[in-house]
């Protein structure tokens, strides 16, 4: 039969059952055999993506497995997110070219519901691999290739996260061809699943291609918190530079990082990059200058917890971190007065001129410093007016000497520290 936008490119009764179903859904779709794919994914949002995705923690075992030999060989390896948008597209220069023709190129996508049946599109569908030979393809503008994908999954609770793909001549469908992506996806898997238990100090789990039950803390399950659940914490106060742990895992993050991993634990929700630009730098129009430092940042926070890199568009955190500065004020909301005091060893990031820094620090401090005096005890006020938050404060020292009793020894040290305070001033 000829082609029509909801008609199959030939005689589906002589075709597989794989394809002839991947081509029924295509012509529900409507999909017209003589269409390109659609560019997904601008340059900007591309680079984002990869940045952000899983599988880029992986690409060097997929070029190390695949790529690596397929230069010169008219066969292309790509890489596509869970959504089947091609996110890398590598292999035989000449191929590359070729392939633009029909727009298989990075940011494309190449899912089912975009372009018919290919493999990467099927084999997404499908949750398992898939061969697509010729003119098996709905697209009459891929009919001169063949492919091979195998989608990935996570290694920990095994929902789909992307596809792996070999494009070409009819060597790329082979009957060698299915078991070595195969093969490539399981290493893939158990890197991933190397890199997320490696931060806590875990033997790596079986990667499955199956959700995992959840254990709830408190059962009997053996098997221990996973980096998701493990404790996260970011410390800053009193130091110049913020420890960042998971689990049993620490980093020491370098200044200006640890503005930035602040900022984002302090705010969940995220910052667009000229806030993030103008907190850190003063100036909403650094952005240029702040993506670099975010890449910097994304590769110092992997190697403790990959699942905590920061994402983007906004920029934020994958997950909850307990910040001390906001701790601190949490035992304040409480009413936890001598806690707070007891936890407060010192300015956040002491040194930190960044906007966004100074305004946060001003603000807890102030927090503290007004409910302590407000509603903190008589020692808790003696215990704030020796720490280095108050002890030159004068608002702290008068309400600390309304309070001490007439003869009190201390009312003459308070009266004589006050004395040089306004001699200093």
């Amino acid at each position: 039969m000829s082609p029509t936008a909801s008609g199959p490119p030939r005689d589906a009764g002589s075709v597989r059952r794989v394809v002839r179903d991947s081509w029924d859904r295509a012509s529900r779709h409507r999909l017209d055999p003589d269409g390109l794919p659609r560019l997904e994914l601008p340059e900007d949002d591309l680079d984002d993506r990869r940045r952000d995705h899983p599988l880029a923690l992986a690409l060097p075992v997929v070029r190390r497995l695949l790529v690596d030999d397929v230069a010169g060989s008219g066969l292309l390896v790509a890489i596509g997110d869970e959504h089947g948008r091609l996110l890398w597209v590598e292999g035989d220069h000449a191929a590359r070219r070729r392939a633009e023709d029909m727009l298989f190129v990075a940011g494309a996508g190449w899912s089912e519901a975009r372009v018919g049946t290919s493999a990467p599109g099927t084999a997404l569908v499908l949750d398992r691999g898939v061969q697509i030979r010729g003119d098996e393809h709905w697209n009459h503008r891929v009919q001169a290739w063949s492919c091979t994908a195998v989608p990935v999954h996570d290694p920990v609770d095994g929902h789909l996260i992307g596809v792996v793909d070999i494009t070409g001549d009819d060597r790329a469908a082979g009957s060698m061809t299915l078991p070595l992506v195969t093969a490539t996806v399981a290493a893939v898997e158990a890197h991933l699943a190397l890199l997320r238990f490696a931060a806590v100090g875990r033997a790596p789990a079986r990667p499955s291609h199956h959700p995992v039950r959840t254990v709830s803390v408190g059962t009997s399950a053996s098997a221990g918190p996973s980096p998701v659940t493990s404790r996260t914490t970011l410390t800053t106060l009193g130091r110049d530079e913020a420890i960042l742990s998971v689990g049993d895992g620490r980093i020491t993050l370098g200044a200006r990082h640890s503005e930035i991993m602040t900022l984002l634990a302090h705010r969940p929700t995220g910052h667009t990059a000229h806030e993030l630009a103008d907190a850190v730098y003063g100036d909403v129009d650094a952005v240029s200058t702040l993506r670099p430092e975010m890449v910097r940042l994304r590769h110092v926070v992997e190697a403790l917890d990959p699942t905590l890199v920061p994402l983007s568009r906004p920029y934020r955190l994958p997950r909850p971190v307990t910040l001390d500065l906001d701790a601190l004020v949490g035992l304040v909301d409480r009413g936890s007065h001598r806690a707070a005091v007891r936890a407060d060893t010192g300015p956040a990031l002491p040194s930190s001129i960044a906007p966004g820094i100074v305004a946060l620090r001003a603000e807890v401090d102030a927090t503290v410093r007004d409910a302590v005096i407000a509603g903190g005890s008589t020692a808790t006020l003696q215990a704030f007016a020796e720490s280095a938050a108050g002890r030159d404060d004068p608002a702290v020292l008068f309400e600390l000497l309304r309070r001490l009793p007439p003869g009190s020894p201390r009312r003459t040290r308070l009266v004589a520290h006050l004395e040089a305070l306004e001699d200093r001033g």
